[in-house]
Order: structure tokens, then sequence, then C-alpha cells
């Protein structure tokens, strides 16, 4: 992640090597010249990139977040990712997504497909422990931003970013309480 974070542009991976048509060709058996382009899709094939908010996001120390699994396993067992990184900063979308969305309408991107945090909207885990109003805010602009963009948001709910605080109460999702 901290390699990613100093590129700065996390939103390439997707997108940075699509084989041409010719190659796809190729090494099927077929010969041709032409490149892949949107020309060659159906009109309404929709391009996109995607993130999950732990690998992403960063800003895991501010404005109310609280932990989640993946914060507590990075921080106790750094000795198991190879560069000993963590989420705390990653790609600093939290700060940077203005940026980032200019970067993908100008690639021409058509959609952008990102988890919610549930540890930042729900920093214990549940409503009854409050809502964080900084998390509802950041989400709301960054679709708001998305969409006067011209590119669609799609969310994902949950990408095994459990918070902390249900591991610690039910085991996660080894109960069926958590639901």
């Amino acid at each position: 992640m901290a390699k990613l974070a100093k590129l700065g542009a996390f939103i390439f991976i997707c997108v940075l090597r699509l084989p041409s048509l010719a190659e796809a060709r190729k090494s099927y058996g077929y010969i041709s010249s032409t490149p892949l382009n949107r020309s060659r899709f159906p009109r309404d094939f929709i391009f996109g990139a995607g993130s999950s908010a732990y690998q992403s996001e960063g800003a895991a120390l501010i404005e109310g977040r609280g932990p989640s699994v993946w914060d507590t396993f990075a921080h106790k067992f750094a000795d198991k990712i190879s560069d000993s990184s963590n989420g705390d900063i990653a790609d600093d979308f939290y700060h940077r997504y203005k940026e980032d969305i200019k970067l993908m309408k100008k690639i021409g991107l058509d959609s952008f497909r990102f988890s919610i945090s549930w540890s930042r909207i729900l920093p214990k885990g549940k409503i009854s422990g409050g809502v964080n109003s900084f998390a509802v805010k950041f989400y709301n602009n960054l679709i708001n931003d998305l969409l006067s963009n011209g590119i669609k948001p799609f969310v994902t709910l949950l990408h095994y970013d459990t918070p902390q605080a249900l591991e610690d109460e039910y085991n996660s999702w080894l109960s069926h309480k958590i639901v």
C-alpha cells in the first residue's frame, strides 16, 4: 500500500495494462492490428475503476473513524505484510478524492466502484454506538462529486473491513448476532 500511495494514482491499477485487441487475438491465433478502444465495446458498456475503503481512503486516525479488523491486524502483525504497510494513510483518497475524480474524468471513466468503511460510518459498529457525521458528509460529498463529473457511483457496503468493536463483541461473522 505504501508503494501505491507514493504513485498517487490507485485508480489506474484497473486500466493500466489492458491488452490491445491485436494482442488478445494474436494469443488466440488471430492476427489483427485493431487497437482496443471504446468503439470495440457495446455502446452501453460501462468503463470504470474500483477501490476498497481500507486500501485507499487512509485518514484512519482522524474525524472519528473507529478501527476495523484490518487496522488491528496490520498493526499487530506488521511482519505478515511484505512492506509492513497499513491503511492509516494508504492512498489518502479521503483527502484527495476530488483530484482523483478529475483524473477519472480525464481518462474517460463512466463509473467508480468504492466501498463504504463501516468503521468510519459506525465507529463502534452499531447505530447505538453513534453515527459519525464526518463520514456521512465525506461519502455524500464523494457521491455528489462523482455525479457532477458524469461518473456513476457503485457502492460496496462491506469489503471485509468489519469494525473491530464487532469482532470483539460477537467474534465477527462467527455469530449471527452481527447482522
